[in-house]
Order: structure tokens, then sequence, then C-alpha cells
């Protein structure tokens, strides 16, 4: 009778990673980002400790596991970093003389019964004023704060933009600010034709100016070049040569600020 080869099993095609895939190598659980102005792999561990693998698209998960792999020992490192830096975030009262920091100065609240409740946060002669109505609701007051910080933080990164966007050679992009959980800054950039949008945590303009500047060129240089590779701290350095030392500064001082919690 004549020989036949036995049958094989057809080759499964190769599985790409998608937006939003969970990931896990060994021990470490991976949260997968693919965005088309990526061409190569990259990591980046939050500031809470979870990573965050970067893919361009059509990456097969057989060469992320295989650079996950080559590069767990630079995530162990960084979650060493993590726990030696590990958030000490305080809480604050809404009482009179409770400090504040914003642009790197101190200033104490003054609750005062000549202002409306709901008139939000003010400052005036060197004092930030609430309505004594406002603080007695713990979750009324800090959110007025909050806000407050977020207003005052928008206007004055606005008129920031213009001075570092130059040094990057990059238009400025809309600026928002809001909560951005573990992140000082995110940018977002836009469709063909259209501006990007940089949005910065409200509680950053607490820091002094220096590192404030910082986050926004940080996220401006990203306009540029998507990551945290070699090209991208090049670019990075030619605009703060000292990034590198304001980046250890920011995550030593950022641990310290205080994110809307009370006692």
């Amino acid at each position: 009778m004549p020989s036949s080869d036995p049958l094989m099993p057809a080759a499964l095609p190769a599985r790409h990673l998608s937006d939003g895939d969970l990931l896990t190598v060994g021990e470490v659980v991976l949260r997968v980002r693919v965005t088309t102005r990526r061409t190569r792999l990259g990591l980046t561990v939050e500031r809470d400790g979870a990573v965050t693998l970067r893919a361009p698209v059509e990456c097969g998960e057989a060469r992320a596991r295989q650079f996950v792999e080559a590069h767990a020992g630079w995530i162990a490192e960084k979650a060493r970093l993590r726990d030696r830096f590990r958030p000490a975030h305080p809480s604050r009262e809404l009482l009179n003389g409770t400090e504040f920091r914003y642009l790197g100065r101190a200033y104490r609240l003054l609750l005062v019964d000549g202002q409306n409740a709901g008139d939000g946060v003010r400052l005036r002669a060197g004092r930030l004023q609430l309505a004594r109505a406002d603080a007695t609701d713990p979750v009324v007051g800090r959110t007025a704060l909050v806000g407050w910080y977020r207003r005052v933080g928008a206007d004055w990164a606005r008129g920031r933009l213009q001075p570092w966007a130059g040094r990057l050679g990059v238009a400025e992009p809309v600026v928002k600010v809001r909560d951005l959980g573990q992140r000082w800054g995110t940018f977002l950039p836009g469709r063909a034709g259209q501006e990007g949008e940089m949005a910065l945590h409200w509680a950053v303009f607490q820091l002094p100016i220096r590192l404030v500047d910082y986050v926004i060129a940080h996220e401006l240089a990203h306009i540029r070049v998507s990551g945290h590779g070699p090209d991208y701290w090049r670019l990075l350095r030619r605009a703060i040569p000292e990034c590198e030392q304001l980046k250890a500064e920011l995550d030593e001082m950022g641990r310290r600020v205080w994110l809307g919690g009370g006692p």
C-alpha cells in the first residue's frame, strides 16, 4: 500500500495584542496599550505599581512576552524604587490656619462668614478664603479647594506653554486640568488637522514651579516622541538639561502632595 504522511494540524495564526488586554508574564500582570504612534514596544511602571506595556499595532503576543522577559530585571528595579518612594499623601482638615501649597508657596486657610456658600475658594491677601458654611461639610469644602486648584492651575499652565513648546519645536496643545489618578500628566494626540490635548493633575500645582515646568515639558515632548526611549530623553534633555534631577525630585516631593483626602 502506498505510504502517506500523517495528517498535521493547520498552524494557528499568531495572536496580536489588543488595546486593553491583560498580559501575564511570570508573576507580572501588564495592561496593554496599543497605539498607531508606536513602532517599538515600551514599558511603564505607574505610580501605583501597575505595569503598562505599550505596543504598536499588530504586535504579536509572542514578541511581547519575549520583550517583557528580557526586561524583567528593569521591572523588578522599578518595583523596588516604588516601595522606597511609597506615597505618603497627607490629609487636610478644613480649619483656620490649615496650610495648603500653590506653586511651592504655603498659604493658610481662612474661613470667612461674609462669603456665600458655594462661592468656592479665593486667594486674597495671602490667604485661601473659604466660606465657613462650606467648610462644615468636608466633601463640599474639599471639592471647592480642588476646584480652585483646577481653575487657577489651568490658567497658569496655559500661560506657561509657549516657551516650552518653542524649545521643543511643537505646537501648543489644548490644556485641561483634572484628576488623573496616578499620573501627573498625559498627552492625547489629536486627529489629522486637530490639536492634541495635554491633561495635568490638579495636585501638581502644589509643587514648586520648576517641577510643574518639568511635567509640562515632559508631556509636550510626547508630541514628537511617544514612549520613554532614548530618543525621548535626548529630546527632553535638550530642553531641560537637568531633567533627570527634576524627575528624581518629582518622585520624592510628589508622594507628599495633598490629593484631596481628609482625616
